[in-house]
């Protein structure tokens, strides 16, 4: 093998071990991914939600913060729900419509590593 080959090859080489070290198939500094609460499950990607009843619906996307105005046939449809990725922890404040006090905090289902 050639001197100009033998280079060619380690970059390469190097190059994909960059790619593959630098991969992140989850990212637990956004809003997105499963969370949970008392035995409710919503889960969020990107622009798109999977509320606790199991419909899916389109909201407003932020790397930290979700809304959603609540489907028909699910309590407070009509209303918007509000969360707010706390930075630093793994978890969601959530506020329903017309709620007071303290919001609700969602945990991820499962933690990222």
């Amino acid at each position: 093998m050639g001197k100009q080959l033998r280079e060619i090859v380690l970059a390469v080489s190097i190059a994909s071990w960059a790619a593959i070290l630098m991969a992140s198939p989850a990212r637990a500094d956004a809003i997105d991914g499963d969370w949970c609460f008392r035995g409710l499950h919503m889960t969020i990607e990107g622009a798109n939600i999977t509320t606790p009843a199991r419909t899916k619906v389109e909201g407003q996307y932020n790397r930290y913060r979700f809304a959603y105005v609540v489907p028909a046939g699910e309590q407070g449809a009509g209303g918007e729900i509000t969360m707010v990725m706390i930075r630093g922890q793994e978890i969601v404040h959530l506020r329903r419509p017309g709620q007071t006090g303290e919001p609700e905090v969602w945990q991820r289902c499962k933690p990222i590593s």
